[in-house]
């Protein structure tokens, strides 16, 4: 199971007046406290800000990595920037997000990942846009799988993202993503799965509950990564109770590091 810390992300107002106002030590409080609450990485997305990306991102990267010695996940729709940020994601094997079955996409950014020998976040997404059915994209998944593994990335370092929207708009978004995962696990079981869990509530109330009971369902089908927010004790702890209920967690070791961490919420 691997967490992806989500919080240093333009798209959330306090970071960027964080990046405005050039205060490092708030960025890197936020990155100390996510990998003290548990991220396997720290996710670092800057994709707001496109007039001086590469810029931020080499910023952010460099002030992150003063902070934490967790690896990152250099998050960008521009290769340019995922280049930029991996070069300087020097402490571990750093996760890049995300490559594509859209061809210009997969062929501008297969490079990068071959040469920094990343682990790779591949979206479900081809020209089409993101699909609407499971069945659409379990296609995409199997061209990923495939055209990945030819060009020489191992199973171990592909993670599908099966791309979740919102239930507000779908009724059965979830669901759709749900019977995706369920066939990823069972084709692919050396491939990993991972998701946002956020855009499945969007426009709907009481996010939260949405949220942690979709990474409940999404584990029982066979997900085993997540980008989330750590320092939600509520989420943490569902997800620590999940993997021991679902017989992830021998003998209960996780579950019960949790607890003695305090890292999620008690009566």
């Amino acid at each position: 199971m691997l967490i992806v810390g989500e919080l240093i992300n333009t798209s959330r107002k306090p970071i960027k007046e964080a990046i405005e106002r050039e205060d490092a030590a708030y960025i890197r409080d936020i990155a100390v406290k996510q990998a003290q609450a548990g991220a396997d990485y720290i996710d670092i997305n800057c994709g707001t800000m496109v007039h001086n990306e590469p810029e931020i991102m080499a910023w952010l990267v460099n002030t992150v990595r003063e902070a934490v010695d967790v690896p990152l996940c250099i998050d960008s729709p521009d290769p340019q920037v995922l280049e930029t940020g991996l070069k300087l994601a020097t402490r571990g094997r750093p996760m890049l997000n995300s490559i594509t079955a859209e061809p210009d996409r997969f062929e501008a950014v297969l490079p990068i990942i071959k040469s920094f020998k990343a682990k790779v976040v591949a979206l479900c997404m081809d020209n089409d846009g993101i699909p609407s059915t499971a069945e659409k994209r379990i296609e995409i998944v199997k061209k990923l799988v495939e055209d990945l593994t030819a060009a020489g990335v191992e199973r171990d370092d592909i993670y599908i993202d099966p791309l979740v929207k919102p239930l507000s708009t779908n009724d059965q978004a979830g669901l759709e993503v749900i019977e995706a995962v369920g066939f990823i696990r069972q084709a692919y079981p050396d491939v990993h799965i991972i998701c946002g869990l956020s855009n499945v509530s969007f426009g709907l109330p009481n996010r939260r509950v949405l949220n942690q009971v979709f990474m409940v369902q999404l584990m029982t089908a066979g997900m085993d990564s997540y980008i989330l927010d750590p320092l939600d004790r509520e989420m943490m702890g569902f997800f620590h109770a999940s993997r021991a209920l679902l017989g992830k967690d021998p003998f209960c070791t996780g579950y019960l590091k949790a607890h003695r961490s305090g890292l999620y919420r008690r009566d």
